[in-house]
């Protein structure tokens, strides 16, 4: 065990967590989409978690970051407040959100990191990027909503790890990108039974077909 203090607040964790752990662990907000636990080398692909360490001299990521006895951090200063509104903003430019349609039931991470850092849904000063992407598509048993997905890859990686075999993928590139489906008789048998990418996608981008069905005619009602 070592002992840190995070925000004034005196923490003693195991010394192999990261930063972005021991917080979570103690019911520290720090804002992030892509950190899995089971992820053995952070993605650190979301931009959102910095945190701002004594005796560095910027802001680090808090995912790739391991405690250490003595370390100080804090959660909340300017700089990091700048850095996580910036890729914030950024994301959000890629992803329309609009609450009273959104084809989910589900608590939105999106809007608890909004309130948490202080900004709006809206990517003002930044416009909102189409990107011509399909509303929906079918991966079997599944939709896949595109213009939700926010390219963490918690479900590229938990698919990989439960099933033994990828059966998502990212396809093109750049602000192109996007998850794809292998699609296939076995694969769909396996999805079916599965719905591990489902539970895992922080933004519901990815949709059993029954429920999203439900979600439509509630709406209709």
């Amino acid at each position: 065990m070592v002992k840190i203090t995070v925000d004034d607040r005196e923490l003693e964790v195991e010394e192999h967590l990261t930063v972005l752990e021991a917080c979570i662990q103690n019911g520290i907000f720090i804002p992030n989409l892509c950190f899995l636990k089971t992820r053995h080398h952070p993605h650190a692909s979301c931009r959102l978690c910095f945190v701002s360490i004594e005796g560095y001299d910027r802001p680090v990521t808090s995912c790739t970051e391991r405690v250490r006895d003595g370390m100080v951090v804090k959660t909340n200063t300017p700089e990091v407040r700048a850095l996580q509104k910036s890729a914030f903003k950024l994301l959000m430019s890629l992803h329309p959100c609009h609450p009273k349609i959104c084809p989910t039931e589900k608590p939105c991470l999106l809007m608890r990191i909004a309130k948490h850092i202080g900004v709006g849904l809206n990517p003002k000063p930044l416009e909102h990027i189409d990107r011509g992407l399909p509303d929906l598509v079918d991966f079997g048993p599944l939709y896949y909503v595109p213009n939700r997905c926010v390219l963490c890859a918690k479900c590229i990686h938990t698919c990989r790890t439960i099933n033994q075999m990828p059966l998502l993928t990212f396809a093109k590139r750049g602000i192109m990108t996007m998850v794809a489906y292998f699609d296939g008789e076995q694969n769909t048998s396996i999805c079916a039974n599965c719905n591990a990418c489902v539970d895992v996608c922080p933004v519901a981008a990815l949709l059993p077909k029954s429920a999203f069905t439900s979600s439509v005619e509630s709406r209709k009602a």
